[in-house]
């Protein structure tokens, strides 16, 4: 008999040993001092089990065993049983064999998480521990329901060698997670920048699958843009690793009849795609070529699309961009159209859907509330169907947590936005349920001026910042004794702003403007300035020339307008017309009183408005003909002023071409060294004022 065969025979022996009930013949042998001793067949212990591998009975009597003789953690070894036959006066041994065996599944070392809709792996490899140690095993779950998302009980089960464990283990079914960092109307505010990438990082960690969003207006507003034209911006958002964004009305502020030289430039050299649904750019000379009619699955970096397809957590997730309409009267649009944004919202939703995306992403510059008559996120929200997430910009708004708008809709739209400037990185997290409905959301707004700056994102901006800040540091030689606000009321209406109240700002920007147009037309009997133009706010103490620039950054040129009473009339009218909601056509005022009543319908609330004939104040008459200052944007019809529009269309316009910083830098060098702001009652509320 060979070895091999010898051994096969040892282990059928072994097992019908283990199998058998009975003793086998016992041996008996005496001793003059001893009791008989009973030598039983030998057996092997199976999961530990010590009593099913001992007889419980020989020849009929029982049979009392001193399990302490056996050492169950001694594994692999004959190890010899004794005990007592009762009421035979005899003892008995067998030889015993302790093998190996499970104890217990260990639970998981990472939660139990399933995807909603995905099939659980019914046989999953899991740590189970056995008497000589812990092995990686196949371990059989009872069905796991992923039909619907909540929290769940599971049985794992086992089995070796006859013995059997179980394990119930919690486990969690969830939607499908989106992550967004998004920020908005920054306005080449890049004194911040290197301390928002910081708060990028530490998001990234946490989150590494989390995108990257801008809402736009990344143009306009501080010396960086003055002087590189989007470039400095660009080149912190590259380093930032921005996944998507959509143009603002400021990437449209340097259009010419040929289109956005400068905007194309920033495009172009953006390691980003856009996202631009209701923008046809067929016209501008310089788009054209940049963008791609179709939702794409794969965009290029450098180009804009109707829409962008990414993968996010396992599921498709769409994304378009919508720009306000406004943007053709409060920019230079060129040779840009706008269309409506309802319908090319639908539109993408739509288009979306037919490529099996249920997941869909607004990023919006409409505004959160902004004048209904144009556009805003909540009119978005409300009138199309099947948008999940609007990441806004445009009205500067800080919400502090996402909004949930679920009135009138089978589906519910989560607004955010993260107010201006650079101030904050905002951050909204979102579950989807399998239909790509959202479930549960959260959200918030990091303020970045608490954080330490990151040391690269510094030395990236280091040479754009010298250069700014040598213009910044030049001072005019004026001192102001209290400072020039510029306030915002981010969504409260009961509070100030600058686009619906007078403020000393405006006074004295409009002062200077009445002050240079008289030079060149001594005729002008007053001036006006939108407050959307004015955009930043001045500290007390020595002004310098990046202040003034900051404050009035478009390089706009002063303009002079011959109009009829009646057409004043008609502007004033809109510009209170929406009060007390913001209004960046709101108009600010120098040689004017305007007293209107909030309380009557739009159209009908100035109660007087009166102009100083240089002796004293009386009424603007319709039938009479006046000359009004203003920027030659406004002059233009800019803040969907159509009676300027139209007098610039009937050639009552004059373009002075003095740029409007210069002129304000001017005037305030022209009130002497020191200089006291103050707000005059030049425009009232006289249903506040009751």
């Amino acid at each position: 008999m060979t070895k091999k065969s010898s051994r096969k025979l040892y282990t059928a022996l072994a097992v019908a040993a283990v199998s058998t009930a009975s003793l086998a013949p016992a041996v008996v042998t005496e001793a003059a001092s001893k009791a008989p001793v009973v030598k039983a067949k030998s057996a092997y212990v199976y999961a530990g089990d010590l009593d099913a591998a001992l007889d419980a009975t020989y020849e009929g009597a029982p049979i009392h065993w001193y399990k302490s003789s056996v050492n169950l953690e001694k594994l692999g070894t004959f190890q010899t049983a004794k005990g007592i036959v009762k009421g035979k006066g005899k003892y008995i041994e067998k030889r015993v064999r302790v093998l190996d065996h499970p104890i217990a599944i260990l639970p998981p070392s990472e939660p139990l998480v399933f995807k909603q809709g995905k099939p659980a792996l019914g046989i999953v490899k899991q740590q189970v521990k056995f008497a000589s140690g812990t092995y990686e095993k196949a371990v059989r779950w009872s069905k796991i329901d992923t039909s619907e998302v909540g929290e769940f009980v599971a049985t794992a089960t086992y089995t070796n060698r006859g013995k059997t464990i179980t394990l119930e283990v919690p486990y969690t079914v969830e939607g499908y997670k989106l992550s967004i960092m998004h920020t908005n109307d920054t306005h080449a505010a890049l004194d911040l920048a290197p301390k928002r990438a910081t708060a990028i990082k530490q998001i990234r960690a946490e989150k590494p699958d989390s995108l990257l969003i801008d809402a736009g207006d990344v143009f306009s507003g501080s010396l960086y843009f003055n002087e590189f034209k989007g470039q400095a911006d660009l080149k912190l958002m590259n380093y930032m690793k921005y996944d998507l964004m959509v143009p603002g009305n400021h990437e449209f502020d340097l259009g010419t009849e040929q289109g956005h030289k400068e905007l194309a430039d920033f495009v172009r050299y953006a390691n980003f795609p856009f996202v631009s649904s209701n923008v046809n750019y067929a016209n501008d000379q310089y788009m054209k070529s940049l963008y791609r009619d179709e939702v794409s699955q794969k965009a290029y970096n450098g180009r804009l699309y109707e829409g962008v397809i990414k993968v996010v957590d396992g599921e498709k997730v769409g994304f378009f961009g919508l720009t306000t309409e406004e943007t053709a009267s409060i920019a230079s649009p060129g040779p840009i159209e706008f269309q409506n944004y309802i319908a090319e919202a639908q539109k993408a939703v739509d288009a979306f859907k037919e490529m099996g995306v249920d997941q869909i992403v607004a990023v919006s510059h409409l505004g959160y509330n902004d004048n209904p008559a144009f556009d805003n996120d909540l009119l978005l929200a409300e009138n199309v169907d099947g948008i999940d997430i609007i990441v806004g910009g445009h009205t500067h708004t800080r919400l502090s947590a996402p909004v949930l708008i679920t009135e009138g809709k089978t589906e519910p739209t989560v607004i955010v936005q993260a107010d201006q400037y650079s101030n904050f990185l905002g951050t909204v997290d979102v579950e989807f349920d399998k239909d790509g409905k959202v479930i549960k959301h959260a959200g918030s707004l990091i303020d970045v001026k608490a954080l330490q700056p990151d040391p690269y994102a510094v030395e990236l901006l280091a040479p754009f910042k010298d250069v700014v800040d040598t213009i910044s540091q030049d001072p005019i030689g004026v001192s102001l004794t209290a400072p020039l606000d510029n306030p915002r009321d981010k969504g409260d209406e009961t509070a100030p702003s600058v686009r619906k109240n007078e403020t000393a700002l405006g006074n004295l920007i409009t002062d200077g403007m009445l002050t240079k147009a008289k030079e060149y037309d001594a005729a002008v009997i007053g001036a006006v300035q939108n407050g959307g133009g004015i955009r930043a706010s001045i500290d007390a103490g020595p002004v310098t020339t990046g202040e003034v620039l900051t404050t009035l950054p478009f390089g706009n040129t002063l303009a002079i307008m011959d109009l009829k009473g009646s057409e004043l009339k008609a502007a004033f009218e809109r510009s209170v017309g929406i009060y007390p909601i913001e209004n960046g056509g709101f108009l600010h005022v120098s040689g004017f009183k305007v007293l209107f009543d909030s309380s009557k319908p739009a159209g009908e609330r100035i109660v007087s408005l009166q102009y100083n004939n240089g002796t004293e104040f009386v009424d603007v008459e319709d039938a009479t003909s006046y000359k009004v200052a203003t920027n030659f944007f406004t002059a233009q019809g800019g803040d969907n002023y159509v009676e300027f529009e139209t007098a610039f269309k009937d050639g009552r316009v004059n373009d002075l071409g003095l740029i409007d910083w210069e002129n304000f830098r001017d005037h305030l060098i022209s009130l002497g060294e020191e200089v006291t702001p103050a707000v005059e009652g030049r425009i009232v509320d006289v249903n506040a004022a009751e």
